[in-house]
């Protein structure tokens, strides 16, 4: 096992990903604890579509990449935090009128120049490859963003995720920490996506919230135990891929779908005096 790791980690383009894969797991897992509560996890879905459209236009261009993702996708989560609050276009229907629409366009834009090559694939389904050394200084920097904004801000969004009109009548700003939480999530989706894939990004943000809720009932415990659930999944999962050649996106979420079985299994077991 030590031998394996020591030759992983000899490459650094493995370096470079698991840094980043770390930093956006540990973001993806706090904010999926409060977006799950809100009913609102689809977000990641929708987002990573819009994603994928700015990353195809961006590769047509040949832009990049991020630089155009990045404020795409917060630009998009802005709107569909608009459309929810003042629109009679709510929710999942906001959330598909707006991924559906980004996506089309990107692959139509694709079509039309450079046709769907390798890249835009990438894009799709996730490459350890497609890490470079400005992306990793750039996703670094914004990953610490996003962690040091929500432990900066841990009591206002606990407030509005549990009772938003409760908090709004205690003087928060209801309306400013869920546009912080959706342009936290925005750019997390962006930052995983080169990594995990456009289809696969939203499980980093589903899967480790729900498994640490089997077993965990307070928002703090569950936030921490959905941390280490996705530092955990994703080190399993990168390891795994390594080891075997399978797709790393794919191996991350199958180490998170046997996360979440254990823990479904734990917490069946507590249920019925087991422990």
């Amino acid at each position: 096992m030590f031998s394996l790791l020591a030759e992983m980690f000899s490459y650094a383009f493995l370096t470079r990903a698991v840094i980043v894969g770390l930093l956006v797991s540990l973001c993806a897992a706090l904010l999926g604890v409060s977006l799950v509560l809100k009913r609102y996890s689809m977000i990641g879905a929708g987002l990573s579509n819009v994603g994928f459209g700015a990353l195809a236009v961006a590769a047509a261009f040949n832009a990049a990449p991020l630089m155009i993702s990045i404020p795409v996708v917060v630009l998009a989560a802005f709107l569909l935090l608009r459309l929810n609050e003042r629109s009679r276009i709510k929710g999942d229907a906001a959330i598909a009128l707006i991924s559906t629409s980004a996506l089309a366009i990107g692959v139509a834009v694709v079509s039309a120049t450079t046709g769907m090559n390798t890249d835009v694939c990438n894009y799709m389904f996730g490459s350890i490859l497609a890490m470079s050394q400005s992306d990793v200084r750039l996703s670094i920097a914004l990953a610490s963003g996003v962690f040091l904004l929500f432990i900066l801000f841990y009591r206002q969004i606990f407030a509005v995720t549990f009772d938003e009109a409760f908090a709004r009548a205690t003087g928060v700003n209801a309306s400013l920490y869920n546009s912080l939480l959706a342009v936290l999530t925005a750019v997390t989706i962006a930052l995983g996506m080169r990594m995990m894939g456009a289809l696969l990004i939203s499980s980093l943000i589903i899967f480790p919230a729900l498994t640490a809720m089997r077993l965990c009932k307070q928002f703090r415990t569950v936030a921490v135990c959905s941390a280490i659930i996705s530092v955990a999944g994703f080190l399993s999962g990168i390891i795994c891929s390594y080891a075997y050649a399978t797709p790393t996106g794919a191996s991350v979420v199958i180490a998170n779908i046997l996360l979440f079985l254990l823990f479904w299994a734990a917490g069946l077991a507590r249920e019925r005096g087991f422990f």
